[in-house]
């Protein structure tokens, strides 16, 4: 074979997006670098007390004796847990209901007023009206995380429906789809990348709601560790429980974003320059 047809094909032969190998991922990792080497060596210096900022080692070393004690685990299962029953309760109830209201114009005029006006009510407003409904158990840690979950993806949704070009709605009825395939061929497709973008935003607000959450006479879990960590005055500890949920955010995050390159592998989008 010709080498000029070798480079057509090798040019026309691309991977997916996630399966192409970057230099993103290590990248990220330069500024919370710089910002733990800066910190370690102000609280070395005394410029920062220890006991207001503990060192980034003094942190660690909180971490690893909560491992070895076998108490961080029980910890971060339980969130784990939480936050995956209540992302999924309230993710799977937006789309749902979402795709209704983005459908239906006749259920947008009597559902959309409510929503938005629910969506205006702080999270913590919710705890003690949850707490008389449904007592201090799972259910309203799981119910408080839900709401969270559920207006990002209920408005993403929304938005991509109603964003969906008008032209390709009339070539799908010029080719006698029906309603139901309409939807299921062309709607629904094309508003994927907004449905992702709802459910990456509903994810990392999973975590926020969990802290408020677990503050409902919990006994486990990450926010219980910050909790402990106030009423003891152990600093460490509260930033020990909050570096685990910055980590667990950005792993979460990160299985959906490779979700997200998988399902939407087709769409040549622009991905942002070098500079």
């Amino acid at each position: 074979m010709p080498a000029s047809s070798l480079l057509a094909l090798r040019g026309a032969v691309r991977l997916p997006r996630w399966r192409r190998p970057t230099l993103a991922g290590w990248r990220g990792l330069v500024l919370p670098l710089l910002l733990v080497g800066l910190l370690e060596a102000l609280v070395r210096l005394g410029w920062v007390p220890a006991h207001q900022l503990p060192a980034p080692s003094q942190i660690g070393a909180t971490l690893y004796w909560l491992a070895a004690s076998g108490e961080l685990w029980g910890h971060v299962g339980v969130s784990l847990a939480r936050v995956a029953a209540g992302f999924a309760c309230g993710a799977g109830l937006a789309v749902l209901i979402g795709a209704w209201v983005g459908l239906s114009r006749r259920a947008e005029a009597y559902l959309e007023p409510s929503f938005q006006a629910l969506r205006a009510i702080p999270s913590l407003a919710w705890v003690p009206l949850l707490l008389l409904w449904l007592g201090i158990d799972e259910t309203p840690k799981i119910v408080l995380i839900a709401l969270g979950a559920f207006f990002p993806v209920y408005l993403a949704l929304l938005a991509g429906i109603r964003g969906v070009d008008r032209k390709l709605v009339e070539v799908g009825r010029l080719h006698g789809l029906s309603a139901f395939a309409l939807t299921r061929r062309i709607l629904l497709p094309a508003a994927l990348p907004n449905l992702f973008t709802g459910l990456r935003g509903a994810l990392s607000l999973s975590w926020m709601f969990l802290v408020a959450a677990e503050l409902i006479a919990a006994t486990q879990g990450l926010g219980y560790l910050l909790s402990d960590g106030r009423e003891t005055s152990r600093p460490d500890l509260v930033l020990a429980a909050i570096v685990l949920l910055a980590l667990l955010g950005k792993l979460s995050d990160g299985l959906l974003k490779n979700l997200e390159s998988r399902a939407l592998h087709w769409r040549d989008s622009y991905s942002g320059g070098e500079a």
